[in-house]
């Protein structure tokens, strides 16, 4: 696997289970995330909110960018990066309003499938189709 996928499942589903640990900010994650025995980790809320999940987008955001600029594949190239920047724009710019919060599971859950959609339908340059 190269390195830009790699670091994009590894940013997107750190950004994940992030996410999983703030139950006070993201009740419905926070909620799957005790569920699955990630209550141990709310005690590192404030760090993994302040700073690894907006570390991780971005570290998602700079791998899908490096992706979409070897394989130049316009769609699949804009549906990687606006998962990265839907999080981190209802993290930075739109967080005071109430509506942040759905654009912040929209953005994990498009990093999600998008990770995911790469693993089983890896897209090839148009260099490589001829």
């Amino acid at each position: 696997m190269k390195l830009p996928a790699l670091l994009d499942k590894t940013s997107s589903f750190g950004t994940l289970v992030a996410a999983m640990s703030c139950a006070g900010c993201f009740p419905a994650l926070g909620s799957l995330g005790a569920t699955l025995g990630l209550g141990f980790l709310s005690s590192y809320e404030g760090f993994l909110f302040r700073k690894l999940i907006p570390a991780l987008a971005i570290l998602a955001l700079v791998a899908n960018c490096i992706g979409w600029y070897r394989q130049r594949v316009v769609f699949r190239g804009l549906l990687s990066i606006a998962g990265p920047v839907a999080v981190l724009a209802a993290l930075f710019a739109f967080w005071q309003y109430d509506w942040s919060i759905h654009l912040f599971y929209a953005g994990l859950g498009l990093m999600l499938a998008v990770s995911l959609l790469d693993i089983f339908r890896p897209t090839r340059s148009p260099q490589c189709r001829a």
